[in-house]
This record gives structure tokens, C-alpha cells and sequence, in this order.
């Protein structure tokens, strides 16, 4: 009795020429989106609020802001507090709109993102002011590490007169 061995056939066709091929899809462009993990700045927009005592304060200039801040953060901080370094952007003065409600001033600052909490614990704890029994307070309405969002929009109106 014979041995009859028995193979598979063997293919010589390639399985990749089979199978359909895919297209590649079509470049368009695409939103390139990123994140900075470490912002140098802190942005805050703090508001004078005089005391019940002294309603009318005098028109809020650049002088006045700076010596206000200065005197949050040494009496809070001492000598450490003042230098930290403290950049005002801009100053609103509001006075009083026609129906005679009082929009008390507004001052936008930049400060450098470390001194932040530091900065927000000595303002937002100040009373202070010209003496007398009469002073201001400092409200913080806004912060942020970024300017546009702090403001809302694109900032634009942060640097109109």
C-alpha cells in the first residue's frame, strides 16, 4: 500500500490586494488648543468703597490707588509688602450717574502671580484712609490670571480712556 500524503494548496496572492482599500481623509484644518500651566501674572479689579462716615471721597488718581495699596500690604505684610511689585493698568472714576445712585471708582492692577493670595489677604482686609475717623475700604470684584477672562470679552474696553 502506497503512502499518499496530502498538502494544502498553497496561494500565491498577496491579502493586502484583497481587501478594499481605505482613502485617506481629507486635511482640513484643525482648532489648535493649549494650555499655559503657569501664568506670570495675577489680574484684579478692586473697587474704593469710602465708609459710612465719610461718603464723598476725592476723585481716585494713580497717586492715591498707589498709596492705598502700599498702606494694605505694609499693614498687612510690613516691609515684605511693599515690595511686591503692583502695576495699575487703569483707573475709573465713576461719581454718580443721573438718578444720583453713587458707582464708586475702580482700579485694574497686576500683580505678579505668587504675591496674589498674598495681595487679595492684605487688600481685602484694609480700612483706611485720610484720618480723621474717615477711610475706605478696597473691594475685590474680579480675579483672575488672565485679562480677557478677568474682563469678560476681549479685553478691549480695559484700555479705552
Amino acid at each position: 500500500m502506497a503512502d499518499v500524503q496530502q498538502t494544502a494548496p498553497v496561494t500565491t496572492e498577496d491579502p493586502s490586494s484583497t481587501a478594499p482599500k481605505r482613502k485617506a481623509p481629507e486635511s482640513t484644518p484643525s482648532t489648535i488648543n493649549f494650555t499655559s500651566r503657569n501664568p506670570p501674572w495675577t489680574y484684579l479689579k478692586l473697587q474704593l468703597i469710602p465708609q459710612p462716615d465719610n461718603p464723598s471721597l476725592q476723585p481716585l488718581d494713580a497717586l492715591t490707588a498707589r498709596t492705598y495699596l502700599s498702606s494694605a500690604l505694609s499693614q498687612f505684610l510690613g516691609l515684605t509688602g511693599t515690595a511686591i511689585p503692583i502695576d495699575i493698568l487703569k483707573i475709573e472714576n465713576k461719581g454718580s450717574n443721573a438718578h444720583g445712585v453713587t458707582k464708586y471708582d475702580c482700579v485694574w492692577v497686576r500683580v505678579p502671580r505668587d504675591d496674589g493670595a498674598a495681595v487679595v489677604a492684605a487688600i481685602s482686609s484694609w480700612i483706611g484712609g485720610t484720618g480723621g475717623g474717615s477711610g475706605a475700604a478696597w473691594r475685590i470684584c474680579a480675579k483672575g490670571n488672565y485679562l480677557g477672562a478677568l474682563v469678560s470679552g476681549s479685553g478691549s474696553d480695559l484700555f479705552v480712556p
